[in-house]
């Protein structure tokens, strides 16, 4: 089913899959988790009551009750999967996508993500069968923990937040359900109503077009910093207070460096392959700390940071993920430890610009897409070229191809939820990165 992804269930409603697969995704998953009894949540779109009814019945009709968290952020559902000891939770989301588009994130217990290669490829073939209706249905069960949720972030709430002038994008999305509860009102919010239709700019931070008031709002309001999330608040993106975006990626280093600071024991950070230089370069400068690479995506960086214990992992996409969040990625967390590191900053009379600068080294293209049909083709055409031509120092193959060079690197690798081949190129100077990116260009072209 096109819907069936890499990390998640995700298409346009309708059309990518309907109630009817909805009902049977429910009906099915006691079955491929084990369990009877189901958490359920949701985000704010228009088609997520209609979902929610189908999916809930099918889970009622195989016999399990479900557990109705109501309205709640991704990251709210990974935290009472695990919390509460579920073995299986549902959030209805699409994430960052357009109105016309929905999914379902799935977990395990422990709040370990439930991808393609780790349960979705046989939920997707149970769909093929027909489905026999237990003769005994099961409950839903009212399961309102948000004030728990609450108090939880804010433990984390800094005590100097007083001082900080903040603006905060909400971008119509699920992080307005919690934000104000955590941080209070007297911040400058935008667009801090729940409306699934998305009627300020769609909810994905990583389009540049979807920044623009909130980069107009630190202006004029002379803010020490700019917050925006996505639709489903699992991920958070930053402004710095002349009204520049910042790379998600270089935050990965300021999270890094506040847990390094704050630990004892060596920090092991996980970054994506996508991520600059720069983090690890910054990082390795306070030692015993540790930086590893690895895949794009959740249903990736969770289970790997559990593997190798790690205290804090981020992704260029604005993911953050916490050893004390059960491995997981919380928007609103990583903004409250940010807020704290800015706050502190502050105090010693250094600007979130200054910070950044002092770790940003190289010039990057940031993640350009091209539409390709033959990605695997297109891929290696550019790799083998610059394996005839270049020394590669560096070569990682895990995700795409990332080959570092002495004075450059790229990644480019296929996406796992669109018709796209994402590249990234990073250098030493502008001038370098540019001459990079036309033979890329050119040898990409064949493709198209």
């Amino acid at each position: 089913m096109k819907a069936f992804h890499a990390y998640d269930i995700r298409g346009i409603y309708n059309e990518d899959f309907n109630k009817e697969d909805a009902y049977k995704i429910g009906f099915y998953l006691p079955t491929l988790l084990k369990t009877n009894k189901i958490l359920v949540g949701r985000d704010v779109r228009l088609s997520s009551p209609e979902i929610y009814d189908n999916l809930t019945r099918g889970i009622n009709d195989a016999w399990a009750d479900v557990y109705d968290a109501g309205l709640s952020t991704t990251p709210m559902i990974y935290w009472l999967t695990a919390k509460f000891d579920f073995q299986a939770s549902v959030m209805i989301t699409a994430s960052h996508n357009g109105k016309e588009y929905n999914g379902m994130k799935i977990s395990r217990a422990g709040a370990k993500p439930v991808g393609y290669d780790t349960g979705l490829s046989e939920l997707e073939k149970m769909l093929d069968k027909e489905v026999m209706a237990c003769s005994q249905r099961g409950k839903i069960i009212p399961f309102d923990k948000k004030q728990e949720y609450i108090d939880f972030q804010k433990q984390y709430l800094p005590n100097n937040i007083g001082n900080m002038n903040l603006s905060i994008d909400c971008s119509n999305g699920m992080s307005a359900l919690l934000i104000k509860d955590i941080i209070g009102e007297n911040h400058n919010y935008i667009f801090d109503t729940l409306d699934g239709s998305f009627p300020n700019h769609e909810a994905n931070p990583l389009i540049a077009e979807n920044v623009v008031d909130l980069q107009k709002a630190v202006i004029e309001n002379k803010s020490d910093l700019g917050i925006i999330f996505d639709g489903d608040a699992d991920r958070v993106m930053f402004v710095d207070e002349k009204g520049k975006f910042i790379s998600p990626d270089l935050m990965i280093a300021v999270l890094g460096n506040y847990f390094l600071k704050n630990s004892k024991e060596k920090t092991l950070v996980l970054q994506d392959i996508r991520s600059s230089k720069a983090v690890g370069e910054y990082l390795s400068k306070f030692g015993n700390t540790d930086v590893h690479t690895w895949k794009v995506g959740r249903a990736f960086a969770s289970l790997k940071m559990a593997e190798i214990d790690a205290t804090f992992g981020g992704e260029l996409a604005g993911h953050y993920y916490f050893k004390d969040f059960y491995f997981s990625d919380s928007g609103i967390l990583a903004m409250l430890i940010i807020i704290k590191v800015i706050a502190d900053m502050k105090e010693k009379g250094i600007s979130v610009s200054e910070l950044i600068n002092e770790i940003k080294a190289y010039a990057n293209s940031g993640e350009i897409n091209f539409r390709i049909e033959d990605k695997v083709g297109a891929m290696n055409s550019v790799k083998t070229y610059f394996e005839e031509n270049e020394a590669v120092s560096k070569f990682m193959d895990f995700d795409g191809y990332r080959l570092e060079f002495q004075d450059w690197w790229f990644n480019i690798r296929p996406s796992n939820t669109e018709p796209y081949l994402r590249l990234i190129v990073e250098a030493k100077s502008e001038e370098l990165l540019l001459n990079k990116l036309e033979i890329i260009n050119k040898l990409l072209k064949e493709y198209f």
